[in-house]
């Protein structure tokens, strides 16, 4: 079966930036829904007409991945407002940023903790991926007409690293696959 809108595929890839550094490796087949919110537009659209066994190595700016860095997206925030044992990797959804953090911190993103200082913490919203180029190199494993769960939802309930933004505003946390 060829891939076209909608379909599942399952892919197996090897995620890593233009300087060859891996940053994910997925050996077993995981699906992806085509025409949802599974994968990435670019991802999608370089997959439409391939067969299992095709090979495709994508190279993916990151105005096509996860967008530019947004300075504005970097907040320095008191450290007392937060628990204790606050560790750098840590992350924390907007909506749950405790009480006297910056009013212009957008509550619908999904911040990670990069730095600690002795009386401040600094918190990253922009996407762990966000102005990097990266390269996939992608194989399809197989591909399947979708169920009708699966077109309902737009999704088999995998992602590609993204971190989505519910209907309420709440960030889901990134997943890889």
């Amino acid at each position: 079966m060829e891939i076209k809108t909608p379909s599942v595929v399952a892919l197996t890839w090897t995620l890593k930036d233009t300087l060859g550094e891996v940053l994910d490796k997925l050996d077993e087949p995981v699906e992806f829904f085509i025409g949802g919110k599974d994968l990435l537009p670019k991802i999608e659209e370089a997959l439409q007409g391939h067969e299992p066994g095709a090979k495709i190595d994508l190279h993916l700016e990151p105005e096509d991945a996860f967008g530019d860095f947004e300075e504005q997206l970097l907040f320095l925030e008191p450290l007392a407002l937060f628990p204790n044992g606050m560790e750098p990797g840590l992350t924390i959804e907007g909506a749950a940023l405790p009480e006297g953090c910056n009013p212009e911190a957008p509550r619908n993103v999904l911040y990670t903790v990069t730095e600690i200082y002795p009386e401040h913490v600094v918190l990253d919203g922009n996407h762990p991926l966000s102005g990097i180029a990266l390269r996939l190199q992608l194989k399809v494993e197989s591909v399947r007409e979708p169920t009708e769960a699966e077109v309902g939802s737009g999704s088999c309930g995998t992602g590609f690293f993204k971190i989505e933004v519910g209907d309420e505003g709440e960030p889901t946390a990134p997943t890889l696959h």
